[in-house]
């Protein structure tokens, strides 16, 4: 089984972590393990617009450009 999201390497929460933007935890807890509880996925799989800078829990981070 997989365990890395599909959207992975095209989703802005993994740049924004490589640049230290945002803690490790959040590619950790949802992008490589509980993808499947990622607002950012289900929202992309739905074909729902959603921002750049919306975290994994659906919140927005307006320190995040």
């Amino acid at each position: 089984m997989k365990t890395e999201c599909k959207w992975f390497y095209v989703c802005p929460i993994n740049y924004f972590t490589q640049e230290g933007k945002l803690d490790k935890h959040w590619v950790n807890d949802y992008c490589k393990n509980n993808w499947n509880n990622c607002v950012r996925y289900y929202k992309e799989e739905h074909g729902i617009y959603h921002p750049d800078n919306m975290l994994p829990d659906g919140k927005i981070d307006k320190n995040l450009y």
